[in-house]
């Protein structure tokens, strides 16, 4: 229990009525989940505004409500606090009510484009090896030590964050390695959490149909480092050109990593193949399980971060060469008829690129390419036609099929992928809107030798068609269609 007035630290408060000196046993932003001593935070949703529930909860016996607007009748047992961003101030009521837990665990964030999940879970990984108890928060999953939590969200709303990070420093935890994805960031779900360390991989056209434009987004992925303390430190990629502007108005310890300019990491990727990386990290050389150029970013990163916690450099390197990559990214499956299959959650055009570069450079002879590609439903329309293309221009064969096509028709999603491609590309591209029978063609299309890429899903067991979640799994329906090749 928390008094109100306690937890109001920070909100920036424009005004009160009723008192602050009142109990609060729970908080929620969900009216629904009101109850007697609630606090109740209403908070302006993209499709739904909580002020439209603040009767609801106030009905189910919140005690206290926190709002932008002050309701138009107010009831007498119930104290009202109007703040000027009510999602910034849930960020410090959260963090306040869980006794401040990011304040006792030290936290690196990584944000960007692609590569957040891999880099984040080889963190996480990274120091479970090396001894350490800790955190993870991410797309796939969320875990306290070995404890498995259920991800909802890349990061988490402002109260599920804080009491993971509170389940964490219970547990005895000493780090979270978290996802930070420019809409938490832009929703001030990270607010009131005290950063350690912050990493940026890479930005590229992703998320505009909530961003709107490129320039929003980078503002969005900028928060992370805006708001970082001197005593915390920031790693960017040097070799994207956004690097620079990340660190802009960064009062962190300012690094750079890179593979092909200066910086304060550098790595050079000395072998690339099926059998994972050989690179040469601060005059050390690494044997990684991990395969492609991406991955040689994601595991610099890793280290970099790691040295900058005051990490031992060579026991994080040999820590580092026992890790494999997170489910669903870049995870690979052979016939006994050499046909190898590689599922991967690249559905950014710049991660589809990267995935299929690393399958042409780590390629022995003349196998064929067949790359399964589809678009997600009520997302960004703009890089679907993208997504084509590049699939097309960088495989033999491809074949156009359903993704997550949520609320959208899915012939219509692929209708927009196929704008993207010139005659000569429709030649050689097939379109099955069922997910399962494309990946039977797409494997059936395959010669021994030949290389088929499951893109746009990776870890994700589910298919969600018209708001039902239909169990799907890629990686196990590619094995079933190559198990029956195989016969």
């Amino acid at each position: 229990m928390r008094l109100l007035k306690d937890i109001l630290f920070r909100a920036r408060i424009q005004e009160v009525s009723g008192s602050t000196n009142v109990a609060i046993e729970h908080i929620t932003m969900d009216s629904r989940n009101a109850q007697p001593f609630s606090l109740f935070v209403a908070v302006p949703g993209v499709t739904v505004d909580g002020h439209q529930f603040i009767q609801t909860a106030v009905e189910k016996g919140a005690t206290a409500v926190v709002c932008e607007h002050m309701p138009q009748e107010l009831n007498s047992q119930v104290t009202y606090v109007k703040v000027q961003n009510s999602a910034e101030a849930l960020g410090y009521i959260a963090a306040n009510f869980y006794d401040n837990p990011s304040e006792k665990i030290e936290i690196v964030g990584v944000t960007g484009t692609n590569g957040k999940t891999t880099t984040a879970t080889l963190l996480y990984s990274l120091v479970r090896k090396m001894g350490f108890k800790a955190g993870l928060l991410s797309t796939v999953v969320n875990k306290v030590n070995d404890k498995i939590i259920p991800a909802t969200h890349t990061t988490p709303d402002a109260i599920s964050l804080n009491k993971l990070l509170s389940e964490m420093v219970h547990e005895g935890c000493a780090y979270c390695m978290m996802e930070a994805s420019s809409h938490a960031l832009h929703q001030h779900r990270l607010t009131g959490t005290l950063i350690k360390g912050a990493l940026f991989t890479n930005i590229t056209h992703d998320h505009l149909d909530y961003h709107k434009t490129f320039n929003e987004y980078i503002k969005a992925k900028k928060i992370l480092f805006d708001t970082l303390p001197s005593t915390s430190f920031a790693v960017v990629n040097h070799d994207d050109k956004h690097a620079e502007v990340m660190l802009q108005n960064c009062k962190a310890r300012k690094k750079t990593m890179a593979l092909h300019s200066m910086a304060d990491y550098k790595a050079k990727i000395l072998e690339n193949g099926f059998n994972g990386l050989h690179l040469h990290i601060d005059h050390q050389d690494l044997y990684t399980q991990l395969i492609g150029g991406f991955n040689a970013y994601n595991v610099l990163a890793v280290y970099a971060a790691a040295v900058e916690l005051g990490l031992d450099k060579l026991e994080v390197l040999t820590a580092l060469s026992t890790l494999t990559a997170p489910e669903g990214r870049f995870q690979y499956v052979k016939s006994t008829t050499g046909i190898t299959a590689v599922v991967d959650y690249a559905h950014t055009p710049d991660a589809l690129k990267n995935v299929l570069r690393t399958i042409k450079d780590i390629r022995t002879g003349n196998e064929s390419v067949i790359t399964l590609v589809g678009c997600g439903g009520d997302r960004d329309k703009t890089k679907r036609p993208e997504m084509a293309r590049i699939a097309a221009e960088l495989s033999d064969r491809v074949v156009l099929t359903s993704d997550n096509p949520r609320s959208e028709n899915p012939d219509t999603i692929i209708q927009e992928m196929k704008e993207g491609l010139d005659p000569v590309m429709t030649k050689k591209t097939l379109a099955i809107t069922d997910r399962r029978e494309a990946i039977k063609l797409a494997c059936t299309l395959a010669q021994p030798g030949d290389i088929v890429l499951i893109a746009g899903k990776g870890h994700e067991k589910y298919q969600e068609i018209a708001g039902v979640k239909h169990p799907f799994d890629d990686y196990l329906i590619v094995k079933e269609n190559l198990t029956t090749l195989d016969k």
